[in-house]
């Protein structure tokens, strides 16, 4: 079928005498996730991860990915005749380098304008320019073989009440004049979904699992122009529009509109995310301000009254997960279960509470081996049965209107060996460490991240992905410009200063190919602590309510600080929980005793050490919390 597509697709290059025909995972907006009609990638690949770019020459094709989906795309690439480069790894040459070599003198590179971003089409000018060639990007050759692509979506629209959203759209709007006037700008240009969603307190539901809205944005200093398919607009909607002065007009308006900017115009954009069309169709003598748009960091930072409806999203949430965390370990073994009816009984349990919108991204339920590739995704063929034996991973979360969440969890099924458990209590340790930060005012991810990674480092381990990212607000559970990891990735643009009122994601892991997979996941709101003569310091609020499984951690591998940390985690959660569960939920037990004093089930790490007489036996540590 690949084989086939790609003969297809050469057929059209040779037409337009294009020699190398670039097809990256984005839809007109550079979003993270695409809307199936966007999925161009998937179509001529067969690979059907959320990240890659194919690069399709008349002789040869190539996906390039990164790290999470190796595993993934080695199985799905078979029989393709696609070539699998591992993104980042020693002796893979990038996108650009690859399609460097292989243009040749006087070549063409091809690609629909609308799904390369401005900053990365300009790259592939000056490759063009270098061997005297040229561009063709005014079509989308794919649309000309793909006879069945899905329609654009064109779901319903919603108002995000300013009892949810903190701050309304006019005061929005005037924050973003504002930052506008400071630049100097007279217009400013979004394309990015999330952006526009945020700015208007509009959500709709045109990607899977982001309540957004297929748009393009234009803020002048008199006028707010949305361009959108104008049939999703309902009396309420257009009502609330007028209210606030938004003008609409139709979707691809917006390439009618951009030539008409006057040439005295200064344009703030930003040409990472806005498309390469439209950055080429403006006039050439446009001052152009690129940077990220101000919209950017005001979503991040959420406002008070977002960081208390999220405490309230993730108390539902960790309901949800918990009460799945009792079934599953109560009834292992004893009613047949796979990672589907896993997965479907956890989904069940969140759209049972008040408020649930829907998933903030398809549950990964990994059984076994398959959780050792990162973004693993059960379907009917690969769905595994579980077994009263080793780790299911479950990575999952929801959209409430009080906000969204983004969980992971690793049960223990039943007997797993001494090396599982010893990475199982690393990963814990990991996590721990991360969201018990202090730092000073103006640190970012970058500086942080070897909390979370030491000791998996000290192992010799590593995990090939960052250890978190930001969380929007019913928006892209995976939200720039905040996030950890050890090492700047420019593409990624999550190395910003972590700045109070920011949502991160601490989610250290160990994957082994062929064996088992591990993360524990919790979310982190930054905050102030103190300040003095050193300046102010930082730290974070862990907002994530649900059980980490007790039965995987070994108590001789933790430092009594390490302890301490998870004992106060598993004591706010049951504080947070325990009102909401079942008596029997509340009484489970686990499996685990004390190693030291060998007396009492194990429902916190026991505080208890050879030196004491006798174990820490206060009511607040005997918390019958494990599942």
């Amino acid at each position: 079928m690949i084989p086939e597509r790609l003969t297809a697709l050469r057929e059209e290059m040779k037409r337009r005498s294009i020699d190398i025909y670039v097809v990256p995972t984005a839809d007109f907006h550079e979003s993270e996730y695409v809307g199936e009609h966007f999925k161009a990638r998937k179509f001529i690949t067969g690979f059907t991860g959320s990240a890659g770019t194919a690069v399709i020459t008349l002789k040869e094709a190539g996906l390039w990915t990164d790290g999470r989906y190796f595993v993934q795309a080695e199985k799905q690439l078979e029989g393709s005749t696609v070539t699998l480069y591992r993104m980042a790894e020693e002796g893979v040459p990038t996108v650009e380098e690859f399609v460097k070599d292989k243009l040749p003198q006087g070549g063409c590179i091809g690609f629909d304008g609308r799904t390369v971003n401005g900053a990365w089409g300009e790259k592939f000018v000056a490759i063009a320019e270098e061997k005297k060639g040229s561009l063709f990007v005014g079509e989308d050759l794919i649309n000309l073989i793909w006879t069945d692509r899905p329609e654009l979506s064109k779901a319903p629209l919603f108002i995000l009440e300013e009892k949810y959203s903190g701050k309304s759209t006019a005061e929005k709007i005037k924050d973003v004049r504002a930052k506008m006037a400071e630049e100097g700008a007279d217009v400013h240009i979004f394309t990015s979904l999330c952006d526009i969603a945020w700015l208007l307190n509009i959500r709709g539901g045109d990607i899977q699992s982001v309540p957004v809205v297929l748009s393009y944005l234009v803020l002048t200093r008199d006028q707010c122009i949305w361009f959108l398919q104008e049939e999703v607009v309902d009396d309420t909607i257009r009502a609330y529009l007028k209210e606030n002065h938004i003008e609409t007009r139709p979707y691809d308006d917006i390439y009618t509109y951009v030539p008409t900017i006057p040439e005295s115009a200064v344009v703030l954009m930003n040409k990472s995310s806005v498309n390469y069309r439209i950055c080429s169709e403006l006039n050439k003598n446009i001052q152009v301000i690129n940077k990220p748009n101000p919209t950017e960091l005001m979503k991040a930072v959420k406002n008070p009254v977002e960081v208390d409806n999220t405490r309230l999203a993730h108390v539902k949430d960790g309901v949800a997960v918990t009460k799945f965390m009792y079934w599953l370990k109560t009834n292992i073994g004893k009613i047949p279960m796979t990672e589907i009816s896993a997965s479907d009984y956890l989904e069940a349990r969140r759209r049972e509470q008040e408020n649930f919108i829907d998933l903030s991204f398809t549950t990964i339920s990994a059984y076994g081996a398959n959780a050792a590739m990162m973004h693993y995704s059960a379907t009917p063929e690969s769905n595994t049965e579980l077994k009263p034996e080793g780790f299911l991973l479950v990575d999952s979360g929801g959209h409430y209107y009080e906000g969204t969440t983004d969980i992971t969890r690793t049960f223990v099924l039943g007997p797993i060996s001494d090396e599982m458990k010893q990475h199982f209590t690393a990963v814990c340790r990991s996590n721990m460490k991360l969201a018990n930060a202090k730092f000073l005012y103006g640190a970012c991810g970058l500086n942080l991240d070897i909390l979370a990674r030491g000791p998996l480092w000290d192992m010799g381990i590593d995990y090939k992905c960052g250890t978190g990212h930001g969380v929007g607000y019913i928006l892209n559970v995976h939200e720039e410009p905040n996030g950890f990891r050890w090492k700047i990735v420019p593409e990624r643009h999550d190395s910003g200063v972590l700045e109070e009122g920011m949502i991160t994601t601490d989610e250290p892991g160990v994957y082994l190919e062929g064996k088992y997979g591990i993360r524990t996941e919790n979310e982190l709101v930054c905050r102030k602590a103190e300040k003095n003569e050193y300046g102010q310091f930082m730290e974070f609020e862990n907002i994530t309510y649900a059980p980490i499984d007790l039965d995987g951690i070994d108590p001789e591998q933790m430092s009594p600080r390490e302890k301490q940390m998870l004992n106060d985690y598993h004591k706010k959660v049951y504080e947070v929980l325990s009102p909401y569960m079942t008596e029997e939920e509340n009484d489970a037990e686990t499996s685990a005793k004390c190693d030291l004093c060998s007396k009492y089930p194990l429902f916190l790490v026991c505080i208890c050490d050879t030196d004491r007489p006798d174990p820490y036996l206060e009511p607040d540590w005997i918390l019958r919390i494990n599942y």
